[in-house]
């Protein structure tokens, strides 16, 4: 193929324009990603020589190269990895159908409004990182050959970074590729030796293959005028000496002992396979021996994805097997109630050649996943009892008794929560194995603290003598749950009732009859029953309300026939009218069926039962009011709908009963 002029597609022109013009806030990513994706390269040739060995043609020692030279004004980060053909070039460098752009373009333009540092973040994120590289480059030269093909099978890409890049046949006598870029004026720094050091060390020490520069030595300069010193010398300065030598550790981090790994490696590792800018708020990093070996490092984000609530992608673990590259979203080896972790798996056990199917049907696989599972909740659970305690102790009694490491993980908890909390929740569901311990870490809002910090373990220490549920209500804020009538009766007698106000809780809450022995009792469904905490005297007065009302509970069964399921008179209410609930069968909740509704599934029609208030005046006037009882008993139940969060059926009928009244 002689040389050919293309043009990127829409999506990467537009890329391009934002990396050139909007990254200028942490250039040094640039460089993470070329080497890791060079890394990358070397993993896949390891992983397909598996099958044949001849991709390693005659260089079996795998390695990247960092060159630079000044005066033509270049950075060069070459691999002898896997390679690519030339169809691969234009496939891989000049479309959008493996790098995810076009997502990351629409995230890119959002991102202009918030902080820089997030910008940096996001170009791996999507798979796009080697366009970063035209943060620092005018100009980028691809030269590359794939492993296994012929010599002159070469190729060679060239792009300024505008709309168009050009391809060519070369001859490549090597395989690998080479990227070399073209520094702009202000990015001059990148060609040198000690620039280039720094950026590895922090971001690339960890990778397990050798990253080699070439070695400098300080070199004389000549005399001017030898027979004059004071005249100065000339071509002295730092000079190449034609040896390469390995600038990071090349060992795989999580194979380090513990003990010899510092914290900020730790995080700077975490940083480069999350594409996350932001420290990890946890890790733990164990070798686990038995009849499944393997090593995890595992860690908790501090922040949540922007994709979080996407149950279909794949879990962030990368699976190495005896330090070989198998994948990156190793789905199996992590439960999707914590899709947010991220990390790495080395196995001792899995064949090589593991493929997804095989993955998702081994038995190791299950051993590692429930290892990785329990691990994770370990993890929460310590830093849950940091925030109890430092909760429970003033700051004098917190500095006696805890160590420095200790402090550190104060509030770790609270934040965690605010961001996974909710994605916590589907494990309820989800791991029947690991739900009670699930449950003692879900945190909750209630009538007694607004604030997302009530453990079912701190309610129950709490509950009332004679209480014998754990009562909650779930509602789409917290403002609506606060204000529902249906916890008349419960702040009147001093029940703490937990408010739950994420879109996962009446879903999760289905799946937790009880905690620690003691029910778990949804105030808006079936009639209240407060057991022994309702005295004789209000139970007996309570049964005198409904057999003197069973003729006004007739009437309203007979005007509501179609919209209530079945009326009566309730005993939790105090100021209001009516409150609507629905029968204590397992039955789907309203605020469930609008939420299915608004997202376009299918909900089953529920009719809630209508319970009134006979001691209100409102209802009392029903008694009274023949003419417009119909009117009033429509009024009722709609307003009771409109507390509890819904809408009626025919608004302007509403209205029009309601106008007709005030008239």
């Amino acid at each position: 193929m002689s040389k050919q002029t293309l043009s990127f597609q829409a999506e990467v022109a537009q890329l391009l324009h934002l990396v050139t013009h909007s990254l200028y806030s942490n250039k040094d990513i640039f460089l993470r990603e070329l080497i890791s994706n060079a890394s990358d390269a070397c993993d896949k040739l390891r992983f397909e020589a598996i099958q044949d060995g001849k991709l390693y043609e005659d260089a079996p020692n795998l390695e990247v190269r960092v060159s630079f030279d000044k005066e033509a004004k270049t950075l060069t980060i070459a691999d002898n990895g896997i390679g690519m053909s030339q169809q691969e070039a234009v496939d891989n460098l000049g479309t959008i159908a493996k790098s995810g752009t076009k997502e990351f373009v629409g995230k890119l333009a959002d991102a202009q409004k918030s902080q820089a540092k997030d910008e940096g973040s996001l170009i791996g994120q999507f798979g796009v990182g080697f366009y970063s590289g035209f943060i620092v480059a005018d100009k980028m030269v691809v030269e590359t050959r794939r492993a296994g093909l012929k010599h002159e099978e070469g190729a060679r890409w060239t792009s300024g970074g505008t709309g168009d890049f050009e391809i060519e046949t070369i001859t490549k006598p090597t395989r690998g590729t080479s990227i070399t870029l073209h520094l702009r004026e202000d990015a001059l720094e990148y060609a040198g030796t000690w620039k280039l050091k720094e950026i590895i060390n922090k971001y690339s020490d960890h990778i397990s293959l050798p990253i080699l520069m070439e070695k400098e030595e300080w070199k004389e300069g000549e005399a001017i005028d030898p027979a004059d010193p004071s005249k100065g010398t000339k071509g002295g300065g730092m000079v190449k000496t034609g040896e390469w030598e390995k600038i990071n550790a090349a060992a795989a981090l999580w194979t380090r002992a513990k003990k010899d790994i510092t914290q900020e490696q730790y995080n700077d590792f975490y940083k480069n396979i999350s594409y996350d800018q932001e420290a990890p708020l946890a890790h733990t990093h164990n070798r686990v021996e038995g009849s499944t070996e393997y090593t995890q490092l595992l860690y908790v984000p501090a922040k949540a994805p922007f994709d979080l609530w996407n149950r279909d992608k794949k879990a962030g673990i990368k699976l190495y097997v005896k330090r070989v590259f198998i994948m990156d979203d190793a789905e199996s080896l992590m439960p999707t109630y914590l899709r947010f972790i991220k990390g790495v798996v080395d196995s001792a056990d899995l064949p090589l050649n593991v493929s997804r199917e095989i993955l998702q049907e081994s038995r190791d696989t299950r051993t590692i996943r429930e290892g990785n599972t329990k691990r994770v909740l370990s993890m929460l659970e310590d830093l849950a009892k940091h925030d109890s305690h430092a909760a429970s102790t003033d700051s004098k009694e917190v500095t006696d008794i805890v160590d420095e490491a200790d402090k550190a993980k104060e509030g770790k908890f609270t934040a965690f929560y605010s961001e996974f909390g909710s994605v916590l929740k589907e494990g309820l569901g989800e791991d029947f194995a690991n739900r009670e311990r699930i449950a003692k870490l879900l945190r909750f809002a209630s009538t007694s603290f607004d604030t997302v910090t009530v453990s079912l373990a701190d309610y129950k220490a709490r509950m009332k003598e004679g209480q014998e549920a754990i009562y909650y209500i779930t509602a789409d804020t917290l403002a609506a749950a606060k204000s529902s009538p249906q916890l008349e009766v419960f702040k009147k007698k001093g029940i703490e009732v937990l408010l739950m106000t994420d879109r996962v809780d009446e879903w999760a809450l289905s799946h937790l009859n009880e905690f620690d022995g003691t029910a778990m009792q949804s105030v808006a469904k079936g009639a209240v029953d407060l057991g022994k905490l309702q005295d004789e005297e209000e139970k007996k007065k309570a049964e005198e309300a409904a057999e003197t009302s069973k003729e006004l509970i007739a009437k309203l069964k007979e005007a509501l026939k179609g919209k209530a399921d079945d009326v009566r008179v309730t005993t939790r209410l105090v100021d209001s009218p009516a409150c609507l609930v629905v029968k204590d069968d397992g039955g789907m909740s309203l605020q469930l069926a609008r939420m299915l509704k608004a997202a376009g599934q299918t909900a089953p029609e529920v009719k809630p039962v209508l319970e009134v208030n006979v001691d209100h005046a409102l209802v009392k006037r029903l008694n009274t009011d023949g003419v417009h009882f119909n009117d009033l008993a429509h009024i009722v139940f709609d307003q009771a709908l409109l507390a509890e969060g819904g809408l009626p059926d025919d608004p302007a009928a509403y209205v029009k009963r309601v106008n007709a009244l005030l008239v």
